[in-house]
């Protein structure tokens, strides 16, 4: 284990002038694209003596719990910067999550209730005498005092006026992430290259984001008056704690400037001098807690988007079957409610985004005239070189498409199911990793507010995932379609368009960026300007032309403009006297904009409520394509100077109670309720959990260890194996098998799925998969049995065009696609639906929603085997180092290493990899025994 430097003495240290460059420029970068210190102790004059946090009134016991790895402590000094780089020295609490976290993988089969604290954090409110290691009034302040506990470090704020308590809340999230906050609130005022550096990915980085939120001062401002002007008491007590958290996080900077304990990537980047101490730490603002609320919408709240690109594959399966076959090709592929997909509400009917029986404005683009909008102009030095522009063409891909980043999972299960007749739950997101981790955790106890989890640091003046006093609540992303995509018809030249029939100006908005080198970032100096043009129907994203005339395509998100709205729905999560059982939960999460499914667990229920604003469609749009920019298509009751408009009700998102059990992993919804990315098949990665608990469900007696190990082992499953494999075996033995090459790739492959089809060690740190010659094979033939099976009948522009729609896999490994490389989350976005329903169908199995088509071997059993086998020949033949071919972080061949999960850094502290797990990156474990 890497050794621990005690805080105490490290940020007295002193680090001369002149460090040589070990943080790389990417550092900052990669984290969010593949994509989104020490605990800084105050002054010793601020420390108080140690003393136990009062327990509040707290029903889970000792049956809650959570974890969030690495570590608390997201904060480093730049002497602990250097000893981490120079030895693997860790500063305390920054990794002692990890170990428990990872254990889990190989710990799982033999979990009890007795040992899940053994991976998981104990999570009861307060902090015990014998396990308080700090307790500190921060600014020497009476009404708040924040505890910190031996074993993680977590903070434990306590506070006797709301005032106190958010001024805690916003000084711990400074001790803990200031670095990562302010990275962030540059990232979503697109300045990141100018604050961090000009790396590739950083301007990949802040182009992705800032095309999704371009927004002026003017309007950040804006969003946070609105959203305290049109939500009363609540609205206005939100600004006042707001307020007060940003004092608390400008208290905090102000002291470690005087200290000199601040985080050392303000010398490594130029902000401030390691000997002088001369530069500034700018204070935040609270217009910078919106850009950062816009960041984090964008990677996991605002489903919707790829409109053009659906209507792109659209036309390529038209041209390829006319008109009539085509679009029933295209429909097929689409599964928009695929009668086979696994569903978190089982009964009832939601209609949302729906095809319309007469369409109606639709604005399909005249072939090959859609052009990308260009974001970047006037590029100098550095951005001109191949890597800036290829990080470029990146973000665009990201930000256009469908296929969001949409990753969490949640399991749940009545009482009538369970041992004890209390609910339980394992829930939480995942956010990828990051060092440090883009969440925090805190426990928060004052007037109005009493919750203990986790919440994206700089917008942790409430806990937006965790525990109250009686219930726990948590989310997943949902992607249900917020996002609609409208050509605006061109007048008098590309910048003025047609507003209800008046040539109307578009609006320019611009970001000038310039970098040069630093010890942090090594890339030349260069510059270059962002420029999106916006209109009232949203930020221009193409241009095109649609029967001959010139448009522009743009995207209109009913979240845009809205950035600060949620804040009342996690105010009201907080409130202990608002929550007070499933109907109280469900009212609170009604007022989150963002495409969430939101799960809840007392000691007697258990809710699911889908969140988000989902606008009206005027009759006969069809959301699946861009629509006329004309007020017949509009969306309903639209208010195009505050981006408002008519929202389906309530009762129209799913939402039930008491469900024998929930499970959801970025799944369909509910029955007739459309989600934007495409994949919502008879194959999906909810399957995984759905088996397991149903299984668990039908047994009885499910406990809070038995919830773990379903979800434990589901975290190690190759989807394709446990789900697809066996019917693609069946097709190939469906005759005996007589090269040897190919048999003896059967017979691996075989062997695999009768040991459980995971993706899992030999051994806790072997670092060397059991099975891993066949999960080579598979790897490697995944998308070569795609390709010869599907291409040839959809022929290479039909293939290409849906490939754009769906990322052909999405293995561990895999670099592509929202999620990249050493991410953890897997197998959410893939073909495997596709394959699933062509094979059954040669095999004459029965398929509800078959494919239009039948493509493996054009039907034909033998020749759909003699596809397969050519093809499997073919992956057992590449070598480890062909499959995994390495990158910065691993070498050619190593299977392992590639699967990995790495926590990327966003700093100057680094963290060893683990092995592959597919689960939360915060998770919480919850059985409550009473209730108010």
């Amino acid at each position: 284990m890497p050794r621990r430097a005690p805080r105490t003495v490290l940020d007295r240290m002193r680090t001369p002038s002149g460090i040589p460059g070990f943080l790389t420029t990417a550092s900052v970068c990669a984290l969010i694209a593949g994509l989104l210190s020490p605990l800084a102790p105050a002054a010793a004059a601020e420390t108080a003596t140690p003393q136990a946090t009062a327990a509040a009134n707290d029903h889970c016991g000792t049956q809650c719990s959570d974890i969030l790895p690495p570590g608390q402590n997201g904060n480093a000094t730049l002497a602990q910067i250097l000893l981490n780089q120079a030895f693997g020295t860790q500063p305390e609490h920054a990794e002692d999550q990890l170990g428990p976290y990872a254990d889990l993988a190989k710990g799982y089969p033999a979990l009890t209730n007795a040992t899940i604290n053994t991976f998981f954090n104990d999570a009861a409110f307060g902090a015990p005498a014998d396990q308080v290691a700090s307790s500190l009034k921060p600014a020497g302040r009476g009404d708040v005092t924040i505890v910190r506990d031996k074993k993680t470090g977590v903070p434990h704020i306590t506070g006797t006026t709301r005032y106190g308590t958010e001024f805690g809340a916003g000084y711990a999230a400074a001790q803990d992430r200031l670095w990562l906050m302010d990275v962030f609130r540059h990232v979503g005022r697109g300045q990141l290259t100018s604050f961090a550096g000009g790396a590739p990915s950083n301007q990949g980085l802040e182009q992705q984001f800032w095309r999704h939120a371009p927004y002026s001062e003017a309007d950040l401002r804006a969003q946070i008056d609105n959203a305290v002007a049109t939500n009363g008491e609540r609205g206005q007590q939100a600004l006042a704690d707001v307020e007060a958290y940003l004092d608390g996080i400008n208290s905090y900077i102000d002291a470690s400037d005087r200290g000199r304990y601040f985080p050392g990537e303000y010398v490594l980047t130029g902000h401030k001098d390691s000997v002088t101490n001369a530069g500034t730490i700018e204070h935040f603002k609270i217009t910078d807690l919106v850009a950062l609320a816009s960041v984090i919408g964008a990677l996991f709240g605002s489903g919707g988007g790829g409109e053009v690109n659906n209507a792109l594959s659209l036309l390529a399966a038209q041209e390829k079957y006319g008109v009539t076959e085509g679009t029933e090709v295209w429909e097929s592929f689409r599964m928009r409610n695929d009668p086979e997909a696994v569903l978190t509400q089982r009964d009832g009917s939601f209609p949302y985004a729906t095809k319309p029986a007469d369409p109606q404005g639709a604005a399909l683009p005249d072939a090959g005239s859609v052009e990308p909008e260009p974001l970047v102009y006037d590029r100098t030095g550095s951005a001109t070189t191949t890597g800036a522009t290829g990080a470029s063409g990146a973000a665009v891909k990201a930000a256009t498409s469908s296929a969001r980043r949409g990753m969490s999972n949640a399991l749940v299960v009545s009482g009538k199911h369970t041992a004890s007749g209390h609910p339980v739950a394992a829930f939480g997101p995942q956010t990828g990793y990051f060092a440090p981790q883009l969440l925090l955790l805190q426990e928060i106890q004052g007037p109005g507010i009493s919750a203990r989890g986790a919440s994206f640091a700089g917008l942790s003046m409430y806990v937006e995932l965790g525990r109250g006093q009686d219930y726990a609540w948590s989310a997943t992303t949902s992607g249900q379609d917020i996002i609609d995509s409208y050509a605006v018809e061109l007048c008098q030249d590309d910048h003025h368009y047609l507003y209800r029939g008046t040539c109307t100006p578009m609006e320019k908005i611009e970001q000038k960026n310039a970098w040069k080198p630093t010890t942090a970032d090594g890339t030349a100096a260069g510059s270059y300007t962002m420029r999106v043009w916006r209109t009232k129907y949203g930020p221009v994203e193409y241009r095109a032309t649609v029967g001959g005339k010139k448009v522009a395509y743009t995207t209109l998100r009913s979240s845009f403009l809205h950035e600060a709205d949620s804040i009342i729905g996690f105010q009201m999560l907080n409130d202990p006297d608002h929550v007070k059982g499933p109907d109280s939960f469900q009212k609170a999460v009604q007022h989150i904009n963002y495409t969430f499914n939101w799960f809840y667990a007392d000691a007697e229920h258990t809710a699911y409520y889908n969140s988000g604003d989902n606008p009206v469609r005027a009759s006969g749009v069809d959301a699946e394509f861009p629509a006329w920019a004309r007020p017949a298509y509009e969306w309903r009751g639209w208010d195009p100077v505050t981006n408002t408009a008519d929202y389906t009700p309530p009762s129209a998102h799913p939402h039930s109670t008491d469900q024998d059990y929930y499970v959801s992993w970025n799944n369909k919804q509910a029955r007739d309720y459309t989600t934007a990315p495409w994949g919502n098949g008879s194959v999906h990665r909810g399957n995984l959990l759905e088996d397991r608990v149903k299984k668990l469900v039908q047994q009885g007696g499910v406990t809070r260890a038995a919830l773990v190990k379903a979800m434990a082992d589901a975290a190690l499953a190759d989807l394709r194996a446990e789900d697809v494999l066996p019917k693609l075996l069946k097709v190939v033995t469906s005759s005996p098998v007589t090269d040897p090459a190919a048999s003896a790739a059967v017979g691996r492959l075989q062997a695999w799925v009768a040991a459980g089809g995971k993706r899992t060690e030999t051994a806790a740190g072997s670092k060397k998969y059991a099975d891993a010659d066949a999960i080579r094979i598979l790897d490697a033939w995944w998308p070569l049995l795609v390709k010869a099976e599907f291409e040839p009948g959809l022929g290479s522009d039909l293939y290409t065009a849906v490939t754009a729609n769906l990322p052909v896999d999405e293995s561990p490994s895999a670099a592509h696609g929202p999620t990249g490389s050493h991410a953890g989350s897997s197998f959410q976005y893939g073909w495997w639906s596709y394959v699933d329903k062509d094979i059954r169908s040669v095999l004459g199995e029965q398929v509800k929603g078959p494919l239009a088509r039948t493509y493996c071997g054009d039907g034909d059993l033998g020749a759909c085997r003699d596809t397969l086998i050519g093809t499997l020949k073919q992956a057992a033949g590449k070598t480890a180092a062909q499959v995994y071919p390495g990158d910065d972080v691993c070498a050619a061949g190593d299977q392992w290493c590639a699967d990995s999960i790495n926590h990327r850094t966003l700093g100057g502290i680094k963290h060893g990899r683990i092995s592959w797990q597919n689960r939360p990156t915060y998770q919480q474990v919850v059985e409550f025994t009473s209730h108010r």
